[in-house]
C-alpha cells in the first residue's frame, strides 16, 4: 500500500495537462544545450534550472557572472503546472528533471513524497535559515526535513479604489462587518459594480480566508508519510465560507473566476472596488493593460474578523528545491541558497519582477521599506501593509495531493454559490471527498 501511495498521491494531484516540448536536461552536456542564458566560466560545475521568474535572466547573469566555480543552465519549462506535469513525467521516467526547480510551496509535499526532492539538511539549509521569517521557513519544511528554499511570498492585503468608495461615502474596511456593510452600501446606491469578487477558483486564496479564521485543514509531517489529518469542514471555515454564501447570494459580490480575461478587465475597470490580495497584487494590477490611468488606488491591511486580534495571512509563495536527480548536490543547493541571496539580484526581483522577497537582508531593508510605487500614487505600501502581513504569517502545512485538494473545494464551492447546497454541505462533502481520496491512494487518516 505504501508503495503505491508514494508512486501515485503526487502524480494523479498535479495538472494532466498536455506533455509539450519537455526538456531532457537533468546536469551534465544534455542540460548546457538547452540552456537560454549565457554561461561565463564553461568549465565550471554547470547547475540546470527550470523557473518562470520574470525579469530572472538578468538574476541569472549576476550569478554566473559572480560564481567561479557554480555556473546556472537556466531553462523556462512552463509556468506552474505546465512544469509540474514536465517534473513528474521525469520522476515517472527516472531522468529528464532539472537540478534545481522552483516550485510553489503548496506543492513540496506532493514532490516530497515521491522522494523527488533532496533534504537541504544535509547542505546547508540551516546556515541560512536565519535569513528569512519563521512563516516562510515553516513553509519549505516538514518535520526536520528542509526541502527549499524560500524565494518570494504572497502576504495579503487590500487594494481598494479610494475614488470609488469617495464616491459613495464609504469608509475603507477594517473588519469583515465594515466590508459587508461597505457591500450593502455600496448596492444601496446603485452603484455599477460590486465591492468585490469571491472566485470559486480561488485555490489558495479561499484556503487562506479559511486560515484567516483558524482553520488547520492538513496535518501531515513527511517523517510519517502515509499518515494525514484532513480538517477542512472545521468551525472557523464554516464560519468563513457562510459569510461569504451570504455575501454571494444577496448580490453584494461577484463569483467570476480568477484569473480570466474578463476577471483581469474587471479588477481595473471598477467593477469591483475591492481587490484582497497578496503582495504580488499591486505588480499584477499595474501590469494589466487596460488599467485605468484616473483611478486612485490605496493598499491596506487585510480586514479582520477581530480588529484587536489581528491573524496575518499568505496566498501563494515560491522557493527553489533540489531534485533528486541532481548530479551534484552540493553545487545545485549553492545555487538554490544562493541565486537570490544578494540585494543586487534582488532589486531585479522587486523592481522588475514585482516580487515580494522573504529574504530578510532585503525583506528588512530600509530601501524595501520605504519604496515608493507610482501605481499607488507613491504610496509606501510594504511600510504601510505588506511588512506587517510577512512579520505576522506563520506558515501553513500543504497536503501531499494539494491540487486534488483544491479542485475537490473549486467544485464545492461552484455549486454553493449556484444554489445546489449550503456553505456546510459543501464544506461536509469536501471534507468526505478528501478523506475517501486519501484511502484510494494508501493513506491512513489521523
Amino acid at each position: 500500500m505504501k508503495s503505491k501511495l508514494l508512486a501515485t498521491a503526487g502524480v494523479v494531484a498535479l495538472s494532466a495537462a498536455a506533455l509539450t516540448g519537455c526538456s531532457t536536461a537533468s546536469g551534465g552536456d544534455s542540460a548546457k544545450a538547452d540552456c537560454t542564458n549565457e554561461i561565463v566560466n564553461p568549465d565550471a560545475t554547470q547547475v540546470s534550472v527550470w523557473a518562470w521568474y520574470p525579469a530572472f535572466e538578468e538574476v541569472v547573469d549576476l550569478f554566473n557572472e559572480s560564481h567561479d566555480d557554480v555556473q546556472i543552465c537556466w531553462t523556462n519549462a512552463g509556468q506552474g503546472n505546465d512544469e509540474y506535469t514536465k517534473f513528474s513525467t521525469a520522476i515517472e521516467a527516472g531522468s529528464g528533471a532539472p537540478d534545481v526547480i522552483m516550485l510553489e510551496s503548496e506543492v513540496l509535499s506532493s514532490f516530497s513524497i515521491r522522494k523527488a526532492l533532496v533534504d537541504l539538511t544535509e547542505y546547508g539549509a540551516a546556515d541560512v535559515q536565519d535569513d528569512y521569517t519563521a512563516g516562510a521557513w515553516k513553509d519549505v519544511s516538514s518535520g526536520d526535513a528542509v526541502y527549499a528554499i524560500p524565494v518570494d511570498g504572497g502576504p495579503m492585503g487590500m487594494l481598494y479604489r479610494k475614488d470609488i468608495l469617495d464616491q459613495y461615502g464609504i469608509a475603507a474596511p477594517t473588519t469583515w462587518d465594515e466590508f459587508k456593510a461597505a457591500a450593502e452600501a455600496l448596492k444601496a446606491a446603485g452603484a455599477p459594480g460590486v465591492l468585490a469578487d469571491f472566485p470559486t477558483n480561488g485555490r489558495a486564496y479561499n484556503q487562506a480566508l479559511f486560515a484567516q479564521a483558524g482553520s488547520v485543514p492538513f496535518v501531515y509531517d513527511n517523517a510519517n508519510p502515509t499518515e494525514i489529518g484532513i480538517d477542512v469542514n472545521d468551525e472557523g471555515s464554516k464560519q468563513v465560507l457562510s459569510y461569504w454564501n451570504e455575501l454571494v447570494q444577496d448580490g453584494l459580490v461577484a463569483t467570476d473566476d480568477a484569473f480570466t480575461a474578463d476577471y483581469n478587465t474587471k479588477l481595473v475597470d471598477g467593477s469591483y472596488a475591492i481587490y484582497v490580495a497578496a503582495a504580488w497584487g499591486p505588480g499584477y494590477l499595474s501590469g494589466l493593460a487596460d488599467a485605468d490611468s484616473d483611478a486612485e488606488w490605496v493598499a491596506a491591511p487585510v480586514p479582520q474578523w477581530d480588529a484587536a486580534n489581528p491573524v496575518q495571512i499568505n496566498w501563494g509563495g515560491s522557493t527553489f528545491a533540489v531534485t533528486s536527480q541532481a548530479k551534484d548536490k552540493e553545487a545545485a543547493a549553492t545555487v538554490a541558497k544562493e541565486v537570490f541571496g544578494t540585494e543586487e539580484a534582488w532589486k531585479i526581483g522587486i523592481e522588475q519582477g514585482a516580487l515580494f522577497p522573504l529574504w530578510k537582508p532585503i525583506l528588512e531593508s530600509d530601501y524595501f521599506r520605504d519604496l515608493e510605487y507610482p501605481f499607488f500614487g507613491g504610496q509606501q505600501i510594504n511600510k504601510d501593509v505588506f511588512l506587517a502581513a510577512a512579520a505576522g504569517y506563520e506558515g501553513f502545512t500543504f497536503s501531499p495531493f494539494q491540487n486534488y485538494a483544491y479542485d475537490q473545494l473549486t467544485e464545492q464551492l461552484y455549486a454553493m454559490v449556484q444554489g445546489e447546497k449550503s456553505s456546510d454541505q459543501a464544506l461536509d462533502d469536501l471534507q468526505a471527498s478528501l478523506e475517501q481520496y486519501a484511502g484510494e491512494q494508501g493513506f491512513t487518516l489521523q
